[in-house]
């Protein structure tokens, strides 16, 4: 597995930040890497384009693995609140981590 590194630019990315991102992430799946890990390390004050940029990452992976690493709370927090907490390899709020089946009851009545 060929896994690349993808580095978000701080404080805080902007929405052309994003469109070369989308490009540079769409150059390394071109290029053969399996696996693209995105660095977040340097956004230190996340907004809104912080988000658009990985949301548009996300888009862009179309389906390969992306992940997103280094992220601080204020982004983390983001990311929870807008649904793309997956790309920080954690399980969405109420859904069990992937693997885990939950539990049905003999007596429990069919959804």
């Amino acid at each position: 597995m060929k896994s690349e590194r993808l580095v978000l630019p701080g404080p805080a990315p902007n929405r052309q930040d994003a469109a070369l991102l989308c490009a540079r992430l769409a150059r390394l799946y071109d290029g053969g890497a399996t696996a693209v890990v995105c660095e977040a390390g340097a956004v230190t004050a996340p907004g809104l384009a912080a988000v658009e940029a990985l949301a548009r990452l996300r888009l862009t992976a179309a389906g390969r693995p992306l992940r997103v690493t280094g992220a601080g709370p204020a982004l983390r927090a983001l990311l929870h609140l807008v649904g793309l907490v997956e790309l920080l390899g954690e399980p969405e709020e109420r859904e069990p981590p992937g693997g885990v089946q939950e539990g049905v009851e003999p007596d429990d009545l069919p959804v």
